[in-house]
């Protein structure tokens, strides 16, 4: 596999650290470098005696300024990992080959001193099973406490905060005891030696710089607790933690060391930690002395190994995010655990392990270490002008000091191990290379996600089996170890004994975590995860959520029950849930699992979805409630549902008016047809009959000059004069011409009509006549005018206002004034009844004008003449109004309110298509933007009043 096929994996393809440490966990990992000063004071204080206050006081300034600049970055970096060296990386982001450098020798300090807390137990146990006459393991010793850390850190991030936290309360607690303590004795004690010593040695700059690099081992990592912002659920607060690891670094590196100074004098000391502190807490502790420094170192050593399994793996992690190293390192699985980060730290362990000698651990690691932190103090003074950065013009100052304190110190160390630890970052930079393009499946991040996300093939149904096995194998281990200890400490009790004691104590208190670790206490934790999912979201749903009792009293609420019910969930509680909701009465086992419940609230109604679910215990039941407001997708419903019904009817009518259009187009083109096929042969004939009237004038003129001069024709002739009628014949003939001029001229007429209503050529906007409108329609409209037989004919009264030309469309305007008229014609065809004894009785008609005497007697009978009024008048507005009145039975007004109304028609099936008014409504006020309106009531006939601007330009 290659490298490349990482590149392939998305960045949320693989899970991340989620914020599941409390602030509390993450504060206690921040005290573990000043637990470890234990360990470097007995050196110290056996090299310069009472001058090293004067290397602790410049390196406790820096310490604190350290550990406000890193909270300040941590609060600008607030989602990256591993503290210190990872803002080092960002602080130099344009120097990558720089920034990968400072943050892998930050890493291997703190392996070391993984490494360096192993051989110190070693030796410690090795030191009092000795004086028991008990020869010491020394390979187990080495194996087990470099591995036991990693045995809690392989089962998860909590498990292994929560031990460290457990432990580094009572050691800090009995740390700053000693160092108060200790002050407090040498000031008022009165067998003090006194607070100052009474004389001093000079201190060498050498020297100085030596020790300085030696101290800055402590106190430059109390800012640890920053390596866990990214997955602490406050990372605030966790930053704030800072202030107080600073301010404790006085009481302790400072006033500490004193004590030590003034109290452990002895020369034969030398620069053992244990026999320093007994030493010097003796005279205020007495005999606990020994027990509670054994405690103490202990604490130290395994709290730092917690440490360095914690804070190095997310080292790793960040520098694989930000590409420095390689991405496998960026894995991490669902519980929290770096498995190839972890395994990296351990074989790195290892390889200090080997080495064995504490003091070039130490040398060789704090080089990698020192240079991470003049690397961090160049890119602060690089990037001065940040507001990330607080202290960027001192940054420089203290860099050039750490230059000299590298070059000096560290060549009074030595120069094979100033070199080694330079060179040892590149090294494991070589190894990254290494395996960065290795096909070998685990060093490539791909390999581990298809790990996570595949079920495990072997798969135990019954873990509990294991699980015990587990716990009696390893128990009856310790329990064998303490009875042989038990043995050999009967045969003699001593101060070695009561050390061991303290040892196989913290000993079997780690052992029993890791047990519980790979045995009860993932569950443990996994219930306390879903407890605190759960809590989380029953917080922040935006569903409110209720839990009643058996009774339906409300028992917890949610806080978003608050924009529920308008009052907070406090007040709530101990009220039946139908105070609210009116429906959900008696007892929750009787209420709907679903259903939907209507809330008022201020007046105005909430539709809200409750859902009901029951949750048994074993001595009460209790119901979740669950409210979802709908009210806004139930009024989404509801006009979804009214523009669907909207919707139909406007394509239901624009269905009508396409048919209807096209059924009028199709009429248009066929009267513009008929009428210029007639107007030809008209046209021809009209214009012939002109020179047939001349020529039988003047063949008539040429029979009467015969007449004349022949009077007395032959036989024949006046048979055939005689037969033909001559006289009337010529009396007739120019009548009949005239009469075939006078049809001709008519057909003429009516054919100018038809073009005229058809106004095929007016399709667009046009200012027309429209008078002539009318009265083509009138024309086309005659047959159906006249009298028939049951009644007489229909009188058209015009009375037409002085109108200018008016700008519409003419065609379809035609067509409103044709559906208008035929509806006028229908409704007084359908009132005219010759012969009816009620008519005697009507009354002439007014609505917008006068009719005329609507009743004629026609011999004995009365009979009801049919009018129609059309009445044109141009107002003031500059619009145009078209009155056309009929004295039909009129309309009722609940059919009024219908009229305009797509497919709604009073007459028979299959006479009327309940459109004409309806398209005629759309042409008016839509096409025109004008107005139509109905004026009727029963008996006493209808009026259709048009209103349309005369300039549509104007609108």
């Amino acid at each position: 596999m290659s490298h490349s096929a990482d590149a392939t994996l998305g960045e949320s393809s693989y899970p991340r650290l989620t914020r599941s440490l409390s602030a509390v966990e993450s504060w206690g990992f921040g005290l573990t470098a000043h637990i470890s000063w234990t360990a470097l004071v007995p050196a110290i204080h056996a090299a310069l005696g009472s001058q090293a206050i004067f290397v602790w006081i410049p390196a406790v300034i820096f310490g604190m300024l350290l550990n406000y600049q890193v909270k300040r970055l941590g609060m600008h970096f607030i989602n990256v990992a591993g503290g210190t060296p990872n803002y080092a990386t960002k602080l130099l982001q344009n120097y990558p080959g720089l920034a990968r450098y400072a943050a892998i020798g930050y890493l291997l300090n703190w392996v070391s001193y993984l490494a360096v807390n192993t051989i110190v137990l070693r030796d410690l146990i090795k030191v009092n099973l000795e004086a028991l006459g008990i020869t010491c393991p020394e390979i187990f010793l080495d194996i087990g406490f470099t591995v036991l850390p990693f045995i809690v850190a392989f089962s998860g991030t909590r498990a292994l905060s929560i031990l460290h936290l457990f432990f580094v309360i009572p050691a800090f607690g009995l740390l700053i005891t000693f160092c108060v303590q200790g002050l407090g004795w040498l000031a008022f004690s009165d067998v003090s030696p006194g607070f100052f010593p009474s004389n001093s040695s000079s201190l060498g700059f050498v020297d100085w710089t030596k020790w300085f690099f030696f101290v800055t081992y402590a106190t430059y990592s109390c800012e640890t607790a920053s390596s866990f912002v990214a997955d602490s659920r406050h990372p605030t607060q966790t930053l704030r933690f800072l202030d107080v690891a600073a301010w404790m670094m006085p009481p302790i590196f400072l006033g500490g060391s004193w004590v030590v100074m003034r109290l452990a004098t002895d020369s034969n000391l030398k620069d053992n930690a244990f026999l320093n502190l007994v030493a010097a807490s003796q005279p205020f502790w007495g005999k606990s002395a020994a027990v509670s420094v054994s405690f103490l170192l202990v604490a130290a050593c395994l709290l730092g190994s917690a440490t360095v399994v914690s804070n190095c793996p997310r080292i790793l992690y960040q520098l694989a995010l930000d590409n420095h190293i390689s991405p496998v390192f960026s894995v991490v699985s669902r519980r929290g655990v770096f498995v190839p980060a972890l395994t990296l730290t351990l074989v790195l362990c290892l390889v200090y392990l080997i080495w064995g000698d504490v003091a070039r651990i130490v040398a060789i690691g704090n080089i990698g270490w020192f240079v991470c932190f003049m690397l961090f103090h160049l890119g602060l003074w690089l990037r001065r002008d940040r507001p990330e950065v607080l202290f960027g013009r001192i940054s420089l100052g203290i860099l050039l000091l750490e230059v000299v304190v590298l070059v000096v110190g560290g060549l009074a160390w030595g120069w094979l191990n100033l070199l080694i630890g330079l060179l040892f970052p590149i090294g494991v930079m070589g190894i990254d290379a290494v395996i960065r393009r290795v096909a070998f499946p685990p060093f490539h991040r791909s390999w581990w996600m298809r790990r996570y996300r595949t079920r495990p093939v072997v798969i135990i149904k019954d873990s509990v089996i294991l699980q015990v096995f587990i716990l009696i194998f390893l128990l009856c281990s310790a329990v064998g170890i303490g009875w042989l200890f038990g043995v050999k400490l009967n045969k003699v009790t001593t101060a070695a004994g009561e050390n061991l004691f303290v040892v196989l104590l913290m000993s079997v208190a780690f052992v029993g975590v890791a047990i519980a670790c790979w045995t009860s206490l993932p569950q443990v934790v996994a219930i306390a995860e879903a407890r605190e999912a759960a809590e989380h979201l029953f917080t922040v749903a935006q569903d409110g959520i209720l839990v009643v009792d058996d009774r339906g009293i409300i028992q917890q609420a949610n806080p978003a029950t608050e924009s529920f019910f308008g009052v907070n969930p406090s007040e709530l509680l101990g009220n039946h849930l139908n105070k609210w909701l009116p429906a959900l009465v008696y007892y929750p086992d009787q209420w709907t699992k679903r259903s939907e419940q209507a809330l008022l609230r201020n007046g105005k109604n909430k539709i809200l979805e409750v859902s009901i679910s029951d949750r048994p215990h074993q001595d009460f039941q209790e119901y979740v409630v669950i409210l979802h407001d709908i009210t806004q997708r139930k009024q989404a419903e509801e006009i979804l549902r009214h523009s669907e019904a909207e919707l139909r009817q406007e394509a239901k009518h624009l269905a009508s008016q396409l048919v209807h259009s096209e059924k009028m187009s199709s009429l248009g083109q066929l009267v513009a047809g008929v009428a210029h096929e007639i107007n030809n042969p008209v046209n021809f004939i009209y214009g012939n009959i002109t020179f047939a009237n001349q020529y039988i004038q003047d063949l008539l003129s040429l029979l009467q000059l015969y007449q004349q001069n022949y009077p007395n024709p032959v036989t024949k002739i006046q048979e055939k004069t005689e037969a033909i009628d001559l006289n009337f014949l010529i009396a007739d003939l120019p009548n009949l011409l005239t009469s075939m001029t006078v049809g001709a001229e008519r057909i003429i007429e009516i054919v100018l009509s038809l073009r005229n209503f058809s106004r095929l050529d007016e399709a667009e906007m046009k200012a027309v006549n429209i008078h002539e409108g009318i009265d083509s329609t009138l024309m086309i409209l005659e047959h159906r005018l006249k009298p028939k037989s049951d009644y007489l004919a229909i009188e058209v009264i015009k009375e037409y206002g002085d109108l200018p030309l008016v700008e519409c469309y003419a065609g379809q305007l035609n067509q409103v004034f044709m559906n208008l008229l035929a509806n006028a014609i229908d409704a007084i065809e359908e009132s005219l009844v010759i012969s009816h004894p009620s008519f005697g009785q009507d009354k002439e008609i007014s609505l917008s004008g006068s009719f005329r005497p609507s009743e004629l007697l026609v011999g004995e009978t009365l009979c009801k003449r049919g009018q129609i009024q059309i009445h044109t008048q141009l107002i003031s507005e500059k619009q145009v109004v078209i009155r056309i009145a009929d004295n039909g039975l009129g309309i009722p007004e609940n059919v009024q309110q219908q009229l305009f109304e797509p497919f709604f028609t009073t007459k028979p099936v299959g006479k009327g298509t309940g459109l004409g008014l309806s398209i005629s409504y759309q042409i008016i006020t839509q096409k025109h933007q004008g107005e139509l309106q109905c004026i009727s009531a029963p008996g006493q006939g209808t009026e259709f009043v048009i209103v349309i601007p005369l300039n549509q330009q104007t609108i």
